[in-house]
C-alpha cells in the first residue's frame, strides 16, 4: 500500500513536470510564432512600401513625361492659334484697307459729282443792316480765292453787292431786271470782277419796278429759277443776294436756291422778324421748292466789348443749335471801309480780323455742303 502510494506520488509528480514542460513548450512555440509573425509582417510592409514608392516614382515619372508632352502640345496649339489669329487679323486688315479704298473711291466720285452740280445759295433776311450784302460779297470773293468758280446775282434794287465788287451801279445799262422781264438773256448780263473766278450779274434801282411788272406775269415766283437754269452747270457756286424784304424778288430767290443762308446781327433787334422769315421759307419749301433747306445762320457785327453780343449769340445757338456756323464775323472797321473802295475786305486788307473771319466762315460753308452731299448719298 505504502509502495503503491509512493509510486502514485512519483507518477503525479512526473505528470506535473511533463505538463509543465508541455506548457513551457507551448509558450515557447507561441512566443516564437509571435516573434516570427511581426517579422513577416514587417517584411511584407517594407516590400509593400517599396512597391508603392517604386510605383509612385514611376507615376511621377509618367506624370512628368505627360506634363512635358502636354506643355509641348499646348505650345504647338498656342502657336497654331497665334498663326490663325495673325492670319485672321491680316485678313481683317486687308478687308478694312480694301473697304477704305472703296470708300475713298466712292467719296472721290461723290465729290466729282458734287462739282458737276453747283450749289445755289440765297442770302436772305428781311431786316436791313445785318451784313447780308457784305457777307455775300466777301463769301463769294473768298470762294473764288479758294479756287471755286462763283457768280454773284444781285437782286437787291439798292445794288450794294454790285458796287461792293467795283462796278458802278449808276453806269450799268442792263441788269438782272432785264432778264426778269424777259428783255435779255442772262449770259448777256454777266460781268467779270477784279477777282479771278468771281463774276456778277449786276443790279440797280430799276429792279424796284420789277415787283410791279411781275405781278401780272405767269409763274412769277419761278422767274429767277428759269433765268439761272442755263448757267447752273458753269459755276461751282451761284450766290443770290436778296433785298431786305419778303417781296416777290426774295420769293424768287428762295424758289431758285438749293439753300438759304441767314445773316443775323449780334444786336437786340436781330431776332425780330426772324420767325416770319422762317415761316416764309417753310411755305416756299412746302409749295414751290421742296429741295430748299436752311444751310445755316451766320452771326455778324459781333462786338466782343459788349455783353449783349455774347448773349445774342448764345440765344441763337441755344435755339438753332448746329445750324449756327462756328465762325463769328466781328465788327471791323476794315470790313466797313472796303465797299467804298469797291473791294472785298479779303483784297482790301487780307490780314485784318474781318478778312480772316470771312475766309474761315467760307471754308465752313464749303465743308458743310460736302458733308451734306455725303450724308445724303
Amino acid at each position: 500500500m505504502v509502495f503503491r502510494s509512493i509510486i502514485n506520488f512519483f507518477r503525479r509528480k512526473q505528470s506535473k513536470i511533463e505538463i509543465k514542460k508541455e506548457v513551457n513548450l507551448s509558450r515557447v512555440v507561441k512566443e516564437k510564432e509571435s516573434l516570427e509573425k511581426p517579422v513577416e509582417e514587417t517584411i511584407k510592409e517594407v516590400k509593400e512600401r517599396k512597391r508603392i514608392e517604386t510605383e509612385g516614382r514611376a507615376e511621377e515619372k509618367r506624370k512628368e513625361v505627360l506634363d512635358e508632352e502636354r506643355e509641348k502640345i499646348e505650345e504647338e496649339i498656342v502657336e497654331e492659334i497665334q498663326t490663325i489669329e495673325k492670319e485672321e487679323i491680316k485678313e481683317e486688315i486687308d478687308k478694312e484697307i480694301l473697304k477704305k479704298k472703296e470708300l475713298g473711291k466712292k467719296k472721290i466720285k461723290i465729290h466729282k459729282d458734287k462739282k458737276e452740280i453747283p450749289r445755289v445759295i440765297a442770302l436772305a433776311n428781311q431786316k436791313g443792316g445785318v451784313g447780308k450784302s457784305t457777307t455775300a460779297i466777301n463769301m463769294s470773293a473768298s470762294m473764288a480765292k479758294l479756287g471755286k468758280k462763283v457768280i454773284l446775282i444781285d437782286i437787291d434794287p439798292q445794288a450794294n453787292t454790285t458796287s461792293g465788287v467795283g462796278i458802278n451801279k449808276y453806269n450799268v445799262n442792263r441788269t438782272i431786271y432785264d432778264a426778269m422781264i424777259e428783255r435779255a438773256d442772262i449770259n448777256e448780263l454777266i460781268q467779270e470782277t477784279n477777282i479771278d473766278g468771281l463774276f456778277i450779274v449786276p443790279s440797280n434801282i430799276h429792279l424796284a419796278g420789277a415787283e410791279v411788272e411781275l405781278v401780272n406775269m405767269m409763274m412769277r415766283e419761278q422767274r429767277l429759277k428759269k433765268i439761272i437754269e442755263p448757267i447752273r452747270d458753269k459755276y461751282d457756286f451761284i450766290i443770290i443776294d436778296c433785298p431786305p424784304a419778303l417781296s416777290v424778288l426774295t420769293i424768287n430767290a428762295l424758289v431758285a436756291a438749293d439753300e438759304v443762308l441767314i445773316p443775323i446781327q449780334c444786336e437786340y433787334y436781330a431776332l425780330e422778324g426772324l420767325g416770319q422769315l422762317l415761316r416764309t421759307i417753310e411755305l416756299v419749301k412746302n409749295n414751290l421748292n421742296s429741295n430748299l433747306e436752311i444751310s445755316g445762320f451766320v452771326m455778324t457785327m459781333y462786338d466782343s466789348r459788349t455783353k449783349l453780343s455774347g448773349q445774342v449769340v448764345d440765344e441763337v445757338r441755344r435755339y438753332f443749335g448746329e445750324k449756327v456756323y462756328k465762325t463769328i464775323i466781328p465788327r471791323n472797321v476794315r470790313v466797313s471801309e472796303a465797299p467804298s473802295y469797291g473791294l472785298p475786305v479779303i483784297l482790301y486788307d487780307p490780314d485784318c480780323k474781318g478778312a480772316i473771319a470771312y475766309i474761315n466762315f467760307t471754308k465752313e460753308v464749303i465743308n458743310y455742303g460736302e458733308k451734306r452731299t455725303w450724308k445724303g448719298t
